[in-house]
């Protein structure tokens, strides 16, 4: 079973990474693993981030690093889960440092998609994950595709918003012209990290700041109830 291609620009932008010899290595081993295994997420989740965030619309990258690895969860969108999945440790701190910034409302699920909608793409740096086995799917060949992923955003003409929270997203800074693109940087949301420099951090004010000194619209960063 071949990973499915995405069907926006992103198919253009991404066409030479698809025929690498890694590619064809990491989707020999995905189908391998999917024999004997349970994968997450579901094959035609695997590029929800790109489906959903075409590259022409990307104004803010935010970079997780492996999907959730229990049932359900993951749906190809970093710190994202599937609606009626209960929200998970590192979005309920994003959720709180969300309501410390601007005040918004904590909602009743962690389905991140009106955010992907608006130009934030939300990427992980590895898109599977075997169940209930964490990093299982690391150094197998998804990190080459989303640096590639990171440097064609760098890429783009207009500024894009850099956001790299943890020391292994911060490890994607030197795939960033910070002269002409913005990094945003503080620790992880994780329970474990979170109060060492992400609560207080501002990061959604800050990014909306940045947005408008662009000449952009502000992202809408309430997610609705479900």
């Amino acid at each position: 079973m071949s990973i499915p291609l995405i069907s926006n620009d992103w198919c253009r932008v991404l066409a030479a990474e698809f025929e690498k010899p890694y590619f064809n290595k990491l989707q020999d081993f995905i189908n391998t693993e999917r024999e004997t295994k349970t994968i997450f997420p579901a094959v035609a989740n695997i590029f929800t981030a790109f489906e959903l965030t075409p590259y022409e619309n990307i104004r803010v990258l935010l970079l997780g690093q492996d999907p959730y690895h229990d049932d359900n969860q993951a749906h190809g969108l970093c710190f994202s889960v599937n609606p009626g999945i209960k929200t998970p440790p590192s979005l309920v701190n994003i959720y709180k440092e969300l309501k410390s910034d601007l005040d918004l409302n904590i909602p009743n699920n962690g389905y991140l998609v009106p955010w992907a909608q608006q130009g934030v793409l939300m990427l992980n740096a590895v898109l599977t994950v075997r169940a209930h086995t964490p990093n299982s799917h690391k150094d197998k060949g998804w990190e080459t595709f989303t640096d590639a992923v990171i440097s064609q955003v760098n890429q783009k003409i207009d500024p894009v918003i850099f956001v790299l929270w943890g020391g292994y997203a911060k490890k994607k800074l030197k795939l960033i012209d910070t002269s002409r693109h913005t990094a945003i940087q503080s620790a992880h949301p994780s329970p474990l990290s979170a109060r060492n420099g992400f609560f207080g951090s501002k990061p959604f004010s800050t990014i909306n700041t940045v947005l408008k000194s662009n000449g952009n619209s502000e992202i809408d960063w309430q997610i609705p109830n479900i």
